[in-house]
């Protein structure tokens, strides 16, 4: 049996000015990991909804090809709501467009829309925008100027071939 003396077990209390400043690193590198991850919510939440607008005016200009007959695709400006609005929005949203068929609405979830048309007149969008996709592939064309805080999306529709270009200026 081994006996401990006074002196080691007063030694083995406590932590080492080494280990507390290991620790302290640890967590200083974790936070660098999370805090970014953090900060970056809306930056996401904005690319995803360019990327939904985006998907919409896809969908909409294949929906008219195939289908031989005219599409819309509309983008509504609401705006910022509150976690249950937004879930009760989309509750109804998903209920509306499994009946709408070809013609689809984008909601804005607070992000601000502008539309520049194709004669190159901006307008601000109230309530709602409606972009029309033909079936021999033309549009009525223009621009949806997307923006939340100060981050800025441009989708640009052209009016010949309806093809849709995704423009992020703040990249």
């Amino acid at each position: 049996m081994t006996l401990i003396s006074a002196t080691d077990r007063h030694r083995s209390r406590g932590f080492t000015l080494l280990e507390l400043m290991i620790v302290l690193a640890i967590l200083a590198m974790g936070s660098m990991l999370v805090v970014p991850g953090l900060t970056g919510m809306d930056s996401r939440t904005f690319n995803a909804q360019v990327r939904e607008a985006s998907s919409l005016l896809n969908y909409a200009r294949r929906t008219a090809v195939v289908t031989g007959r005219p599409a819309i695709a509309s983008f509504q400006s609401q705006p910022a709501q509150t976690d249950a609005d937004a879930n009760a929005d989309l509750r109804t949203s998903e209920a509306a467009r499994s009946t709408l068929g070809p013609d689809d609405i984008w909601s804005s979830r607070g992000v601000e829309i502008a539309y520049r048309d194709s004669t190159q007149q901006l307008v601000d969008v109230e309530n709602a925008i409606d972009i029309t996709f033909f079936p021999e592939g033309g549009s009525t064309g223009g621009a949806l100027i997307l923006t939340l805080d100060d981050r800025e999306a441009i989708i640009v529709i052209d009016p010949f071939s309806g093809r849709v270009r995704t423009e992020l200026p703040d990249d």
